[in-house]
């Protein structure tokens, strides 16, 4: 399931390509046809993110508020301008689900040879390649044809955006809006660090569940899916069984920074990297393969990285959890 970090670059990219544009709003594959109706003609104003949720503001007031869930994502095509706060410094664009590319003279692509610039959410193995499309596309061809179930497309003059696969895709009011963002738990970048750790220790700190399942809470604490709960906990050392009120406040409060410092390196980078202190071959080779990038996750039965004992696997509420019952023992 794509998690909060790509959440927040797909706002981002919209923010850089479609404010002002007049939009031709429909939905090939029929499953939002009276939304796409409502929205058609007008233009963006701003798009935001607060965890999993996508909400973007048009000029008569509607929101359009997405939730990709397992299987949503958007691809953006035309003339995509890339968002300067994602194509950073050092280089690197890439998505979720651990894809990602170094944006240089000779560019590494990850194992499974994908450039995220024009897909950002599940994998997906049919997409459209923004810089092959780009080059070849005529305005004979534009707009392209739907690439699978594209549940709403937003077309402006020189540039598109597709989403495909996600579990809620709707209409809503400013009240609306303000009424999901109220039950959300608090996210890093949208909420000032006191304030988001104040909510943070009281709503994971009062309950009896096992605080793997509350990281998973997206009321509880915004945008950590399966890799980020598996990687947080262990970098901290925390057995994921233990009942959120059975940790200390320091603990807690551990866990809030170890968010606030991992979400915006995710969206920097695009990669959900949560290893330290890597050498810049190291780097380079984790973000080339997501089995050099996390300490637990996905690594069932393989040796701990620190201790070498078999990392643990089992389910948590439908979702496999990764942990090492040697190191995490908090």
């Amino acid at each position: 399931m794509p998690e909060g970090h790509s959440v927040h670059r797909i706002a981002r990219q919209f923010n850089a390509n479609f404010p002002g544009k007049p939009l031709q709003v429909s939905s090939p594959q029929g499953r939002f046809t009276a939304g796409a109706e409502m929205l058609d003609g007008d233009s963006i104003v701003e798009a935001s993110a607060v965890g999993k949720h996508l909400f973007i503001e048009f000029e008569r007031s509607e929101h359009l508020h997405v939730h990709l869930g397992i299987y949503g994502a958007w691809d953006f095509v035309g003339e995509v301008t890339v968002d300067a706060t994602i194509a950073s410094a050092n280089g690197w664009m890439g998505q979720t689900n651990q894809r990602g590319t170094l944006l240089t003279e000779d560019e590494i692509f990850d194992a499974a040879g994908e450039n995220s610039l024009t897909s950002i959410g599940a994998p997906r193995k049919s997409r459209f390649r923004f810089g092959e499309a780009t080059k070849e596309m005529t305005a004979e061809e534009w707009p392209p044809e739907p690439v699978g179930q594209v549940r709403v497309r937003l077309q402006a003059v020189d540039v598109l955006a597709d989403l495909r696969g996600p579990t809620t895709c709707e209409v809503i009011s400013a009240s609306e809006k303000l009424a999901i963002l109220d039950r959300l738990g608090p996210d890093p970048v949208t909420t000032p660090y006191d304030a988001g750790l104040e909510i943070f220790l009281q709503r994971a700190g009062s309950k009896k569940a096992p605080i793997g399942q509350l990281l998973m809470d997206q009321n509880v604490i915004a945008g950590i899916g399966n890799v980020y709960r598996a990687e947080i906990l262990f970098r901290l050392g925390i057995n994921p069984y233990t009942p959120g009120n059975a940790l200390s406040k320091e603990l807690l409060t551990a866990i809030w920074d170890d968010w606030v410092r991992l979400l915006p390196e995710g969206i920097e980078t695009g990669q959900m990297m949560t290893m330290d202190d890597l050498s810049e071959s190291e780097w380079i080779a984790a973000m080339a393969n997501r089995d050099d990038r996390h300490w637990v996750y996905h690594r069932a039965g393989k040796p701990c990285r620190v201790c070498g004992t078999p990392i643990s696997l089992a389910e948590m509420q439908g979702r496999k959890l990764y942990w090492c019952a040697n190191c995490q023992q908090q």
